[in-house]
């Protein structure tokens, strides 16, 4: 799975997002459940909730696009509730 330097400067463009930069790889392999998105069915939804951020209590959702023999960020964003889609892991 990769994260450009590209997609990691847009995320944390976002003045939420600044400091949650360390939890990204720490989401990717330890999450606290995975969608797929509704929208684009080759998305999955990689999320963990936190009790305190600077905007309060958020999910963090952060957004893998996976295509042939390739799988990549596009985005992170912090939110009141994960989007609707197929639950597709949870951890126990």
């Amino acid at each position: 799975m990769r994260l450009t330097d590209e997609r990691l400067g847009h995320i944390l463009e976002h003045k939420e997002m600044q400091d949650m930069a360390a939890e990204i790889g720490r989401i990717l392999r330890q999450p606290q459940f995975v969608r797929r998105s509704r929208a684009d069915t080759a998305v999955r939804l990689f999320y963990e909730f936190y009790a305190q951020t600077i905007v309060g209590g958020k999910w963090l959702c952060i957004v893998v696009k996976y295509v042939e023999n390739d799988a990549f960020v596009v985005t992170a964003y912090l939110t009141d509730k994960p989007k609707a889609g197929e639950d597709l892991w949870a951890k126990k």
